[in-house]
Order: C-alpha cells, then structure tokens, then sequence
C-alpha cells in the first residue's frame, strides 16, 4: 500500500534538517531535479551547515514532519559543487515564467507541489504540480509572518489553481543552462504553430529567444510566420545568423522575402548569405517587389506542370511537394516560357482516374492578376470568386507566381 501526501516547495525550503542521531545539522536550501534523468523525481536537497552546502539524495530521506529527516550522518554528506545538469527548484521554477501547454499560455509560478509517495520503508518525492494562483503567493508571503496553523486554516479558504506538471514546458532562457540541462520543449512543439506564436508574444525578448532555439526549423518557421511582424524582426536578429537562415529557408518565400524586407540591410544581407543559394535567390527576387502590389504579395511556392502532364504526374508531384499547404488546392498548367495555360483544383486530381490528362480538368475561367496590381484589387477578386489561389502573371502571359488566400488574410489583418 503505497500513502500519497503533498508538501509545498514553499515549506520545505528553510526547513530544518534532521540527521541520523536525531540532530539538528542545518536548513534546506534547495530542491533538485535532474531533467536529463527524470523530468518530475525530486533527485536531491541542498543542505546549508555549518561547514557549508551539502547536497543528500532524495533516497536518504526517511520522514517529512516538522523538518527533513536523513538516514545518513551529516559527515557523509556530500559538498555541493554546483550541480551542474540539475534544475533548481527555487532558482529556477518560483517566480519564472512557464508555459502552461495544455491552456496553451504563459503563467507566473507561486509554489510547487510536491507529491510524498511512501511504501515499503522508503520516500519517493515527485513534482505533482505547480501553483499559479493566490493560494501559492499567500503562503510564501506569509509564511514566518503568521501562525503555520492559521496560515493553513486562511489557505484553506483560496482556491487552488494548479497545472499539472505534466502539462508544464520550462523556458530556459541561459544559454549555457539551456545545453546543460537539455531541456527540451516537446510538448510545445506539439501545438498549433498559431497558439505557439501567441504564447511567444507573451513572452519578454530573452525568453522568446530560448524558445525559438529549441523548435525545430520547420515548426519555428510556421510560428515565425504567425508573430506581429515588429516582433518577427526582433526575434529573428536575436538569433545567430546560420539559425536564422535555417529558419528563413523553411518559410513561404513571400513570408521570408517581406521579413527580411523589414530588417536592416546588415541583418537581412548576414541571413541571406548563409542561405542555399536556391533558396536564397528566390527570396530575393521577391524583396525587389512593393509590398503593396500583386508582385510584392505572391509566392513562387506553387505547384506547375507542362502540357502533357497526366493524373498520376500531378500526384506525384503532390508527395512530393515542400511548400505550404495553403499552396496544395490548385496545381498549374504551363507551356512554353511558363506561359500560363489553365489550372486544375486539387479535388478534380483527386477524382480523375489514372491517365487524364490535366489539361481536360483545367477549370474554363481562369483569374488572374498583372504583377503591378494593387492590394484593393486583390481582395475584390478573392472576394468576387471565392478564390484559394490566384495566378500573377505578366504582359506575356507568364505565371511568376501566386497569391494563397493565406496572404490575403494577412494583408487584410495588417490594416486592421
């Protein structure tokens, strides 16, 4: 039979320490976590003697009453150097900014519950979870203040407000600490690009650096994409310029060509020389265009085939295809020069059996738009025919790309 109890960080920490012979050898000083070996067991206590700091692990604590009772003598206590690789309960949760990913939102922790499992003539200590309300800024505030039993009997009467630990993501915005602790935010990364972007925006510009360091290229691009686009700069120049380019080479190119647009000159030129050369003369073909015109809001991410493209090209193609999924609904028909000869919807393909041609399932209307054309222009025709995509193509006749419905979005929250 295994008896749980929960003991707040806030109490333990002060609390006196109890050796093997029933004397007092010193107070708590701190609480630690070794991520790398188990994100939620207690591993350890810092123990502040008389001969300095001591580090004892969780497995020689026999009791928690009025105090943390140790099986070992104080002399075998080990020093404490540092602990590099562990995470610091105090230091590091209260008071810090984390990410609450199951509310997907960045809260301010008060306390820390820690659940007391005991069985079988042993403790287990594990973080159960944090307290990001009234009831964990009450105790600590009034911890030593007032009375421990009216303290509990006013704590009582507060709410609990608890995330569980599982549902928590740390930002560790100390680079050095960051690879020490190899804390990574897996949880996070699982959100919709979108909610990340709102939690980042939340964040102070140190934090939101830590985050962008620990998701991956595509992930941190998607989310980079969702950011008011002040902040997109500044996220972007915290980073070195090699991450950076990684980044940038995953985004839309109309999305990376109107950010680094936006950055100075020194900064955007640093990036777009660490990107790959295909990718980065993309982007800079669309950096020469206004923002404000058809040209300067296309993406050269479409999806085009010849002529004499069948079916089963198309799917190909479509498996194949790296770009974003706002680009999928349409796939385009060119011809000689990539002149624009029709468009096939995405649902046609799909439908079609193997061996038509595209050409037959080009839709009879097509609308398009002159590269010059301004932004008015465009929301009336994405209005007007409920458009997914519309082509940009030239006085020849040839298609330099396309604007998603995604960009119209965009362009239309930009002047709100």
């Amino acid at each position: 039979m295994i008896a749980v109890s929960s003991v707040a960080l806030s109490e333990l920490i002060g609390a006196p320490v109890i050796d093997n012979t029933g004397s007092r050898a010193g107070k708590v000083r701190e609480v630690t976590l070794a991520p790398q070996e188990n994100s939620s067991l207690v591993m350890g206590f810092v123990i502040k003697t008389q001969q300095g700091d001591r580090l004892v692990p969780a497995t020689a604590v026999s009791l928690i009453n009025h105090g943390l009772h140790i099986t070992t003598p104080a002399d075998e206590w080990t020093p404490y150097g540092g602990g590099e690789g562990l995470l610091l309960l105090e230091r590091d949760l209260l008071d810090q900014q984390i990410i609450d990913v199951h509310g997907r939102k960045v809260v301010r922790v008060n306390d820390v519950d820690i659940h007391e499992e005991s069985g079988d003539g042993h403790i287990i200590l594990k973080i159960g979870a944090v307290d990001v309300g009234a009831r964990g800024a009450m105790r600590r505030l009034l911890k030593g203040v007032v009375p421990a039993a009216a303290l509990h009997l006013l704590l009582e009467k507060i709410p609990p407000r608890m995330i569980p630990w599982e549902f928590v993501d740390l930002i560790e915005i100390d680079p050095a600490r960051r690879v020490k602790l190899k804390i990574s935010l897996a949880r996070l990364a699982q959100l919709h690009p979108a909610d990340i972007a709102d939690i980042v925006e939340e964040l102070a510009p140190a934090e939101r650096e830590a985050i962008f360091e620990t998701l991956d290229d595509g992930v941190a691009a998607e989310t980079l994409e969702e950011i008011d686009p002040k902040m997109q700069v500044s996220i972007l120049s915290s980073l070195d310029s090699d991450r950076a380019a990684d980044i940038v080479e995953e985004m839309d190119p109309d999305a990376a060509a109107d950010l680094l647009g936006d950055m100075h000159p020194d900064d955007s030129q640093e990036i777009l020389t660490e990107m790959e050369p295909e990718e980065r003369a993309e982007v800079t073909e669309l950096m020469t265009f206004h923002d404000n015109t058809a040209a300067g809001r296309m993406t050269t991410d479409y999806m085009a085939l010849t002529a004499g493209a069948k079916v089963e090209d198309a799917i190909e193609m479509l498996r194949n295809f790296e770009g974003g999924v706002e680009s999928v609904s349409t796939i385009f028909i060119i011809g000689e020069k990539d002149k624009l000869l029709g468009a096939v919807p995405l649902a046609k393909i799909v439908l079609a059996p193997a061996g038509t041609p595209l050409m037959m399932l080009s839709t009879g209307h097509m609308t398009t738009i002159h590269p010059g054309a301004d932004e008015k222009r465009i929301a009336e025709l994405f209005d007007k025919y409920n458009l997914l995509t519309l082509p940009v193509i030239d006085d020849e006749g040839v298609l330099t790309g396309v604007i998603t419905a995604d960009d119209v979005i965009n362009m239309l929250r930009a002047k709100l």
